[in-house]
């Protein structure tokens, strides 16, 4: 059977032009709600600085080096964002926004940092983990020692030395979860020893 050359040339034609609605109409979409989005997620980024750095009153946005992004990458995680903490004028630390993988994408989150390179705190700002599951971890229930997961990382130190069944606890069920949070936790800390 032998197929019209102006049948196929008509359903490209028709297939492109869908294509190019399409097209525009998620073009037209995004542009919507490009600065909703990057709104929100200022105002989350915002908050889990003030959440992981309580005493802080000034956070200075750090220009990302070639070492920090490696010292990150030594832990399985990336930093996209550094902030220099300051109390009073004086520098008591650093925060960083740390990507790391979880079981269903990337767990963005904000890690503090002590001048002595302890961690001060965690909190989320993104995640897609599955509810009522690895969300568990993302807000921060209690680990099976009866401590809020997030909260089992202040006042620890030593990147690399957070190890999920160690050091670190996870939720039953949620091991992937705890396990990218404190591949997060690590990478934090390892930049902040890169700067010295």
């Amino acid at each position: 059977m032998k197929i019209d050359g102006k049948f196929i040339a008509k359903v490209a034609g028709t297939l492109t032009a869908i294509c190019l609605v399409v097209a525009a109409l998620l073009g037209g979409v995004n542009a919507v709600t490009a600065d909703k989005i990057a709104a929100i997620n200022l105002a989350n980024t915002e908050a889990s600085l003030k959440a992981v750095a309580a005493t802080a009153d000034e956070f200075t946005q750090m220009e990302l080096t070639d070492a920090m992004t490696a010292a990150a990458s030594s832990q399985g995680a990336k930093v996209t964002e550094a902030y220099e903490v300051k109390a009073g004028g004086e520098r008591v630390g650093y925060a960083f926004k740390m990507v790391a993988s979880g079981s269903q994408g990337n767990i963005e989150m904000i890690v503090g940092v002590d001048a002595d390179n302890a961690v001060t705190g965690v909190s989320i700002v993104s995640n897609k983990e599955t509810a009522g599951i690895g969300s568990k971890v993302m807000s921060n229930e209690l680990n099976a020692k009866g401590v809020p997961v997030l909260d089992q990382f202040k006042g620890l130190s030593g990147a690399g030395s957070l190890v999920v069944g160690k050091t670190v606890d996870a939720i039953s069920g949620a091991t992937v979860s705890s396990k990218g949070v404190t591949k997060g936790v690590n990478g934090a800390l390892a930049v902040a020893e890169a700067l010295g």
